[in-house]
C-alpha cells in the first residue's frame, strides 16, 4: 500500500499540550514541514519563546534555545552572527513580540539580520489567562477589556506586518491564516519562502499566522476557526507585505 501521507521527521512523538482548537499544532507542522522540504536537517537551531509555545524544545526535531521574554530576536541575531551557515528562526506569539519584545523585533529587521520569524497572532495573551494583547481586535473582550477594546482607552491594534514593511532591512513580510484548508496551504507557502530568504542571505523575513484561542475566546474550534476568518483577517488583511525579489523586478 503507498503512503500518501506521513508525519515529518522534524517533528518528534511527544503530544502536543496545546488546547484543542488551538492552531498551534498546525503552525508547529507547517514549520517542520517546510525546514525538511528545504534539506536542512541537522543544521537547523530555533528560539522558543515565553508564551503557549514554551515547549517548543520537546516537539521540533532541531536544536531549541529557550529565551527571556520578547528576546527572540536578539537570540536569533547571536546565533545567526556565530553560525551563518546555519538555519535560525525564532517562534513568537503576540505578547512575546508584539509587546515586551517589540524593540527587538522592530531593531532586527530594520538591521536586516538574516533570519525567520514565525509570529502567531491570536489576539490575545493565552499562557497568563486571557488578558487583552497589542493585537487584540477592536471590540474583542478580554479579561482586561471585559467590554471590548475601544480606541480611547486602549489604542488600535499593531499591525506587526505593516510596521515591519516599512523599513529598509526586511527582505520578506507575509501575513497568512490558519482557519481552513486552502489558507493553510498558503501559509505553508510563505514559511517556506521565508526560509529560501534565508538560505538566498537575503536577510530578515517574518510570517504573520493568525492563530486562534478557543479557551481565552470562549468559543467552540469551529467557532475560533470561523472568528478567525470572518474578523481577524479584516483587522489584519492577509497578503505579502514585502518581497525585495518582486521589489527588484
Amino acid at each position: 500500500m503507498a503512503t500518501v501521507f506521513k508525519k515529518t521527521k522534524m517533528l518528534t512523538d511527544v503530544p502536543f499540550h496545546y488546547c484543542p482548537g488551538c492552531t498551534h499544532g498546525i503552525a508547529h507542522r507547517l514549520v517542520a514541514e517546510c525546514l525538511e522540504e528545504i534539506g536542512c536537517e541537522g543544521n537547523v537551531v530555533g528560539i522558543a519563546p515565553v508564551g503557549c509555545a514554551v515547549f517548543a524544545y520537546n516537539y521540533f526535531n532541531v536544536d531549541i534555545q529557550e529565551v527571556a521574554h520578547g528576546r527572540a530576536p536578539a537570540a536569533a541575531t547571536g546565533v545567526k552572527r556565530t553560525h551563518p551557515d546555519t538555519i535560525v528562526f525564532a517562534y513568537q506569539g503576540d505578547g512575546d513580540l508584539a509587546s515586551i519584545g517589540t524593540a527587538e523585533i522592530v531593531h532586527a529587521a530594520a538591521r536586516g539580520e538574516n533570519i525567520t520569524v514565525i509570529f502567531i497572532n491570536n489576539a490575545i495573551y493565552g499562557m497568563t489567562g486571557g488578558q487583552m494583547a497589542p493585537t487584540t481586535l477592536i471590540g474583542q473582550k478580554s479579561t482586561t477589556s471585559q467590554q471590548g477594546r475601544t480606541v480611547p482607552l486602549n489604542g488600535n491594534p499593531i499591525k506587526v506586518c505593516e510596521m515591519l514593511a516599512t523599513l529598509d532591512g526586511p527582505a520578506y513580510i507575509a501575513r497568512a491564516a490558519l482557519c481552513d484548508p486552502a489558507n493553510v496551504a498558503k501559509a505553508k507557502k510563505a514559511i517556506k519562502r521565508g526560509f529560501e530568504m534565508q538560505m538566498q542571505k537575503k536577510g530578515f523575513s517574518l510570517i504573520e499566522l493568525l492563530s486562534t484561542c478557543p479557551t481565552n475566546w470562549g468559543m467552540t474550534p469551529v467557532q475560533a476557526t470561523e472568528y478567525v476568518k470572518e474578523n481577524m483577517t479584516k483587522q489584519f488583511p492577509l497578503g505579502v507585505f514585502k518581497d525585495i525579489d518582486k521589489e527588484s523586478k
